[in-house]
């Protein structure tokens, strides 16, 4: 059974820019219908169960492929959860074959699936090896991560410098006062500042994974909207805000985009952070506001995201401050955080080109642009690293350059 997979899969949704779909009734019915199957799991019943799912399924195929994308973890979860079922009845045939429909769905927890205990009496089954050795190349997380350490450092194709907007700038000083935010950070090191900041944003606005931003898309804009219509960001959102609320300080960052894989092209779950530059240690540091999270090494320095995604592949040590958690709701901890949620999420990394007030809010002849660092490994590798799209509807252009060296990607802030 995946009970924490269904959980974290609804709260950590990360939408792109043009990848988001809502249809609340039918959200309203999943979850329903998750509930109730639920319960038909726990009193092992295969006949509530898969009328439950039929019932499911029809509606599911009604939708549209982008609503069905969307939600397709209902789908995955309520086949796995069948396969669960079946292999506690001891029925095996039946098992093998919605484990088969989940992975084919899209599920891809190939350490769950090895580590679950429902699924114990279909281990040896042939037709349960021959679905679970294939997986280990899409869903083995940190075995693909180890695959992806390679970059290459003489890459010479050329990219934009990364830029940072002055505190100066006028609205970066009303969200400073606005928000009395020199008195948020305190009055310690730059450290307990960041790490003070980004506590106030995680207690601010709540973490919702399950809808997109705002259409205005700025720190002082989306805090306002939150708090006038009691709802929350998904994790872009929140990066944005502190983002801009570090910005507004003087303190360089940019929200980091953290991608998988997905060679398969079913998972459409990302997960955005704050990479923040701490003058005194010379380095970037990892700051989540979605999971109030940052990471450190054995001897409780602050560590990046290049350097958690180092140690992840060299299975060096990493601690999660102890006080991450999910909307005060859940806590984190390593083992899911970092070994596989984020060994997923950090194959490869996009960060927008200039770190700036409103970044991401569409205009008319607006020209937003990012850089990859892809591994290379990536399937996608191309010769050209510059791609460029408008959309039709807002008629902003979106601009992509990818880059396999690492240190461009990381460069410290010019002063």
């Amino acid at each position: 059974m995946t009970i924490k997979s269904t959980i974290t899969l609804l709260l950590l949704w990360c939408f792109t820019l043009s990848a988001f779909a809502e249809n609340k009734e039918f959200e309203a019915f999943a979850q329903e219908q998750s509930q109730l199957m639920q319960k038909a799991y726990e009193k092992k019943d295969i006949k509530a169960y898969d009328e439950l799912l039929s019932t499911f399924v029809s509606r599911y195929e009604k939708l549209t492929p982008q609503d069905k994308k969307f939600y397709s973890g209902y789908l995955t979860n309520a086949y796995y959860n069948l396969s669960c079922t079946y292999s506690l009845l001891n029925q095996k045939k039946e098992a093998v074959t919605y484990l088969d429909k989940s992975i084919k769905a899209g599920y891809l927890n190939y350490s769950h699936i090895l580590e679950d205990t429902d699924l114990e009496n279909i281990r040896k089954e042939a037709g349960y090896k021959a679905l679970v050795q294939p997986l280990r190349k899409v869903g083995d997380y940190p075995y693909i991560l180890k695959n992806a350490a390679a970059y290459n450092t003489k890459d010479k194709r050329a990219v934009p410098v990364f830029t940072y907007q002055a505190a100066t700038d006028p609205n970066l000083v009303t969200l400073r006062k606005t928000f009395n935010l020199d008195s948020i950070a305190g009055k310690g090191n730059e450290v307990s500042k960041v790490i003070n900041m980004m506590n106030w944003i995680h207690n601010l606005v709540p973490h919702d994974g399950n809808h997109g931003n705002p259409v205005v898309k700025n720190a002082m804009s989306m805090i306002n909207e939150c708090k006038r219509d009691n709802r929350g960001l998904n994790c872009r959102g929140l990066a944005t805000v502190l983002n801009e609320c570090y910005l507004s300080m003087g303190i360089k960052s940019r929200f980091l985009t953290c991608l998988p894989k997905d060679s398969l092209g079913v998972d459409n779950d990302c997960h955005v952070i704050n990479m923040v530059y701490i003058n005194d240690l010379k380095k970037w540091v990892w700051m989540d506001p979605t999971n109030n999270a940052y990471v450190l090494d054995e001897k409780g320095q602050l560590l990046g995201p290049e350097e958690v995604r180092e140690r992840l592949i060299a299975n060096k040590t990493l601690i999660l401050n102890p006080d991450a958690n999910w909307n005060r709701k859940y806590s984190e901890n390593k083992a899911h955080y970092l070994d596989y949620y984020m060994s997923k999420n950090l194959y490869y990394l996009e960060c927008p080109v200039s770190s700036e007030y409103d970044t991401e809010t569409t205009a008319s002849g607006k020209n937003i642009q990012y850089v990859q660092l892809l591994p290379l490994e990536y399937f996608k590798n191309k010769g050209d690293n510059k791609t460029v799209s408008t959309n039709n509807k807002s008629q902003v252009t979106y601009t992509t350059y990818a880059t396999n060296n690492p240190t461009l990607f990381w460069a410290a802030p010019a002063n």
